[in-house]
């Protein structure tokens, strides 16, 4: 088991490597109550995060234990690789950084899973755009005891927010949305 150092003395977090190499982070809450993150600090992380693939700078795997709560293992490549350029970026060591990974990694497993969000972001060969409803909804909702979304939440609140524009940003084609750096 490795031994837990304080890391970021204000989250409390504290993170271990085993001798296989596996970084270890001890939450000190639930995955619920990770605080929110800008749409801005999401789009920007998107981008490391791709960059990072195209860059194959695979990171190391990562055991998240979250108190009373769960573990989860970002063991995935991909997840790997993301997490790794959120580290550099912001660090995951503390709260907010540890927030937006996960903000991150929750959104790219929504968008896999709810056929209903085709219409908020469209794929090109330079990246991807998505509604700026969709990023904000992503920095804003709270995740899950399993650090994901909960697709009817989300649902409802992607609904209240574009339906909340008077439809204007409902009917621009994903052309028209402000470039959200995505």
């Amino acid at each position: 088991m490795p031994s837990f150092q304080q890391a970021g003395a204000p989250s409390g977090i504290q993170v271990a490597m085993s001798p296989e190499g596996v970084l270890h982070y001890a939450i000190p809450c639930r995955p619920e109550a990770l605080p929110p993150v800008t749409p801005q600090a999401l789009s920007l992380a998107w981008d490391a995060a791709r960059a990072a693939a195209s860059a194959e700078a695979w990171g190391p795997h990562r055991m998240l234990a979250f108190q009373d709560g769960p573990v989860l293992a970002l063991a995935d490549a991909d997840a790997a690789c993301w997490a790794e350029a959120v580290d550099r970026a912001v660090g995951l060591q503390n709260l907010s950084g540890l927030a937006l990974c996960l903000r991150l990694l929750a959104l790219v497993e929504l968008l896999g899973r709810a056929p209903w969000l085709s219409g908020l972001f469209a794929i090109a060969r330079d990246g991807i755009e998505m509604h700026p409803a969709l990023l904000s909804a992503a920095a804003s909702e709270p995740l899950d005891s399993a650090a994901r979304f909960d697709e009817r939440g989300m649902k409802r609140l992607l609904s209240n927010r574009i339906a909340g524009t008077g439809g204007a940003a409902g009917e621009m084609a994903p052309g028209q949305w402000p470039r959200a750096g995505l």
